[in-house]
């Protein structure tokens, strides 16, 4: 399953994987700890409120969203994180078009899988 360690990433080198309603994402990097994911929203988009066992911390890299975790909804923008504890249900809603950067622990297998 896992391909050899990247350590150096170039964004040009990836193509993004369309997921639909206006999200795509990259797996940047991941070992079997680990996995980095951009994933692009355009205005509008929605992440739909899900939970996973993984640990979730996340960069706002551009872009404006109103971020949900459990019960808790805030807005945030570029340059803002926040940290997804495993189990709790969180979502995502784009105001702004942007990027957000997912950190991931452990991976997630599934991201992995077409």
């Amino acid at each position: 399953m896992l391909d050899e360690v990247k350590v150096l990433v170039k964004d040009d080198d990836l193509d993004w994987e369309d997921l639909g309603s206006g999200i795509k994402r990259k797996v940047m990097a991941y070992d079997e700890k680990m996995m980095i994911v951009k994933v692009a929203f355009e205005k509008g988009g929605i992440g739909a409120v899900h939970s996973h066992p993984h640990t979730q911390a996340s960069y706002v890299g551009s872009g404006v969203f109103d971020i949900t975790i459990g019960d808790e909804t805030r807005r945030l923008k570029g340059g803002d994180v926040y940290f997804i504890p495993s189990g709790i249900p969180h979502g995502a809603v784009c105001i702004e078009e942007g990027v957000l950067v997912d950190v991931f622990n452990p991976l997630r297998e599934d991201f992995l899988t077409k």
